[in-house]
């Protein structure tokens, strides 16, 4: 019996070392796999991030085609109205380069057919709009402007226009289809080599738990204290090399990870490149819905007008209130834009806020405190008073609903030195600071990098149209500002306007505690001579000027208005549109002076394009659209303006 143990020992010691040799081998595979895997999962990934590269590098070449073919058409409008030929070689440059961007997008696409055929139809309807625009710029150039902008009108209905726009779309459209299926392809990949990796990882590590016991077994049940530590040793190394392994696995997968959050970074920034887009359709949308009132409220009050004429009245009030609704949205978009004329006065900030106090407690309810501190500083701004009050209004109103209706805002204005761009993009000098600060709930980071962003608004649906900030964005910067914003979520928020600093005594203004406008002298029936070149509108002007008890004389070209002038001396007054496609008001006006210098002025306009409130030379405006008192008013401070003027003051004033 003694005799057995050997006979027995050897064959439980062989079968351990077995186990082992398997469980090493199965290591082993379990390491092969994981370093194919890996390899294959970093292989799909390269080739993924490759073919997104590719798709964001088309839709930025479609983007950067369609941003150059609107500034060449824009470039090609302003030369056929002004006629300055610097514009028309701006135009022929900025053709040629949507050219060369056009080549680069076809080398690009070369490899997918359908794009390809899309290239083909897109370069020939870009030959075509070529020719017609090509056609337009030299009846320009000779000086055949009517030619030429007829021509530019009918250009602007030609299919080929739509065809290019029509291609331009498709092209995006496509490679966001392809960018969609393979961000999944790759996603999907990715997702695949995690699970694997887990699976084999965890494999791993119970194979080397199995390969220590059985080592421990082995040693103890041979009694070699020498083999044992040998085993030992060979399986700490073993599980280090593993240990390795799975530690360079996390690494890169941690780098991929990384990498994939660049390029959703990159795919934000595509997306933010569609705001444009995004703003279009806000803003047909908000039309649509404010003409289906006026449009509505016209039809039904033309159908009872003879029948219930009190229906009719009332029907015709909603369809104001509609255009009325209209024409604020469109002075919001001209100030986002900074399209809209600024007529800026020397402004005392303190004074200004402390003669709003009384309309903002009426705006944003009793039940929130305003505390208003402006300090001992005197110094002066230059703004348009109309847009600032605007401003800080829509800054209070935005605090109440933060506030829910209930807590303190507080507004306080001191003055600051700044840096060159200590603050966004300002200039180094004296600054006004008007800081609002409300107690509400606070915006989060990833609400405040989208604030300014026209339409974008977290009010809920019909409680905001998201334009606020972003007009107010587009004042500051049209008046040299410059804009903060400061939050903390359930604490509050605190934003600061910057204004420059204006070296000069402030502007009285209006009795703004009754809210009734400065008296003005009554003006009899004088003769006005109205210059537009929009016949419905020229018709709609004559006949409120006559309803005022005027006599109006209709001119559609500013170019006629000196023989008109010439047939008609007893004239007192000019109203003139701003933009006209032969000449515009200021330049009308500016060449009518020296031999005019006696007639009041007063420009009418909605949109001033790139003219400032210097380019007025201190004459009347009005704002379209405007009410028969709003054009009552302004004709009457026209007319005193132009009495109070000296009796020989320089045209240009």
């Amino acid at each position: 019996m003694a005799g057995a143990h050997p006979g027995t020992g050897a064959p439980i010691v062989h079968w351990r070392i077995i186990l082992l040799v398997v469980a090493a081998v199965l290591g082993i595979g379990v390491l092969t796999a994981l370093v194919i895997t890996v390899s294959g999962a970093d292989r799909e990934r390269d080739r993924a991030l490759r073919l997104q590269s590719h798709s964001y590098e088309v839709m930025i070449l479609t983007g950067g085609l369609a941003s150059t073919l609107r500034q060449a058409e824009a470039s090609l409008g302003r030369y056929v109205i002004s006629g300055d030929r610097q514009l028309g070689r701006l135009y022929y440059e900025q053709w040629a380069r949507a050219g060369r961007q056009l080549d680069r997008l076809d080398q690009v696409t070369g490899d997918d057919p359908g794009q390809q055929a899309r290239i083909i139809r897109l370069r020939t309807a870009y030959t075509e709009r070529g020719a017609a625009l090509s056609d337009t710029a030299l009846s320009t150039f000779y000086n055949k402007n009517s030619q030429a902008l007829a021509r530019f009108y009918k250009a602007r209905a030609s299919d080929s226009l739509n065809t290019v726009n029509r291609m331009l779309d498709e092209i995006v459209a496509h490679e966001r289809t392809l960018l969609g299926d393979r961000t999944k392809t790759a996603a999907a990949t990715i997702d695949r080599a995690n699970r694997v990796v887990k699976i084999l990882v965890a494999f791993g590590t119970l194979i080397v738990l199995a390969m220590i016991v059985l080592g421990w077994l082995a040693v103890r049940a041979l009694g070699q204290r020498a083999a044992a530590r040998a085993e030992a040793e060979a399986d700490r190394l073993r599980v280090e090399g593993l240990e390795e392994m799975i530690a360079d696995a996390t690494a890169e997968l941690k780098q991929q990870a990384a990498e994939n959050a660049e390029t959703e970074t990159k795919l934000r920034q595509v997306q933010k490149m569609e705001a444009v887009g995004q703003l279009t359709g806000g803003i047909a949308h908000d039309f649509n819905n404010m003409l289906a009132v006026v449009l509505g409220g016209l039809e039904l009050a033309k159908r009872n007008v003879s029948t219930d004429p009190a229906t009719a009245t009332r029907y015709i009030d909603n369809a104001t209130e509609g255009a009325n609704r209209a024409a604020a949205l469109t002075r919001r978009l001209l100030a986002f834009s900074r399209a809209e004329a600024l007529l800026p006065e020397a402004i005392d900030a303190g004074a200004l806020i402390a003669g709003m106090t009384e309309l903002l407690d009426r705006t944003i309810g009793d039940a929130i405190t305003v505390e208003t501190r402006t300090g001992d500083t005197d110094w002066r701004i230059w703004a348009d008073r109309h847009q600032l009050e605007n401003a800080l209004l829509n800054l209070a109103v935005n605090a109440r609903d933060a506030m829910e209706g209930r807590g303190t805002l507080t507004i306080a204005v001191d003055g600051a030195t700044l840096a060159a761009e200590e603050i966004g993009r300002c200039a180094a000098g004296d600054y006004v600071r008007i800081a609002v600060s409300d107690t509400g709930c606070g915006m989060t980071p990833d609400v405040l990098e989208r604030v300014f962003e026209p339409f974008f608004t977290t009010k809920p649906v019909g409680k905001g149209t998201g334009l606020g900030l972003s007009q107010i964005f587009g004042f500051l910067r049209q008046s040299d500002g410059e804009i903060a914003i400061a939050s903390t979520p359930g604490e509050g928020t605190t934003v600061t306007v910057y204004l420059p600093r204006h070296v000069g005594e402030a502007v009285a203004a209006a009795d703004r505690e009754t809210g009734e406008p400065a008296a003005l002298p009554v003006v009899g029936a004088i003769e006005v001579l109205v210059v537009e070149d929009d016949p419905r509108v020229l018709a709609a002007t004559v006949g409120a000027i006559e309803e005022l008890g005027h006599r109006p004389i209709a001119c559609g070209d500013p170019l006629l208005a000196p023989s008109v002038l010439a047939r008609h001396p007893q004239i007192e007054l000019i109203v003139s549109d701003v933009l006209m496609p032969t000449q515009t008001g200021p330049e009308m006006i500016a060449a009518l002076a020296p031999l005019n210098r006696h007639l009041a002025v007063l420009f009418v306009t909605g949109y001033s394009g790139e003219a400032t409130g210097a380019d007025f030379h201190g004459h009347t405006v009005l704002r379209k659209p405007y009410t028969l008192a709003g054009l009552e008013a302004a004709i009457a401070t026209a007319m005193a303006v132009e009495r109070a003027a000296p009796p020989h003051r320089v045209a240009a004033e």
